[in-house]
């Protein structure tokens, strides 16, 4: 237990040494992971107090790819921050919620993860509605004058209603109105942020 103490003193201290944006209050930003996915995305983050702001991110996919692959969805994430130091640089926590809809399948994979089987989207399309919170955990690295790189994982659970259907038909529901609520990653980003 000492350690673990011992861990976030060095954590915070090192959070406020040398790293400084608290006179910026307000940053524009995009997710290049989403970017990698071909995801359309933007994000707002507004200080409320000196440790306290409020981010707003969007995304959308409207795409479908080769051989009738969806991935299309779009999702609204709004976070509030605390950070341990000042606003917009060092380290931070942070609640968040989150709400979308989505059109996903024909996507060939053999990935499992917190209990969900994905690979069921090689041979069935799932569309439907997802609504979830979540804990984060980011840092945001000052490279320049007005930017930051920012790096941030969150952990929760999403509650999810779909109807499944058949890809290779696409319009014969195998499911209707599957509701799951499940664990999940609700947050991933590595981020490029100009801050006002």
């Amino acid at each position: 237990m000492n350690k673990i103490r011992l861990f976030l003193l060095l954590v915070v201290v090192g959070a406020c040494t040398g790293l400084s944006a608290a006179a910026q209050s307000f940053a524009l930003k995009t997710n290049l992971l989403y970017d990698a996915t071909a995801t359309v995305n933007a994000g707002i983050e507004i200080g409320l107090a000196p440790r306290l702001t409020l981010d707003i991110s969007g995304n959308f996919n409207p795409w479908t790819w080769k051989d009738n692959m969806k991935w299309k969805h779009w999702m609204v994430q709004p976070e509030l921050r605390l950070w341990t130091c000042d606003r917009f640089a060092g380290h931070f926590f942070a609640f968040h919620a989150l709400a979308g809809q989505f059109n996903f399948g024909n996507i060939p994979n053999n990935i499992r993860m917190l209990g969900t089987e994905f690979s069921v989207l090689g041979n069935e399309r799932y569309q439907g509605w997802a609504f979830g919170a979540g804990l984060g955990y980011g840092y945001a690295l000052p490279i320049g004058r007005h930017w930051n790189l920012e790096f941030e994982v969150g952990a929760g659970a999403i509650y999810s209603i779909a109807d499944g259907f058949e890809c290779d038909v696409c319009n014969r529901p195998t499911a209707t109105d599957v509701r799951k609520l499940r664990p999940a990653i609700t947050k991933a980003a590595i981020s490029i942020v100009y801050l006002f």
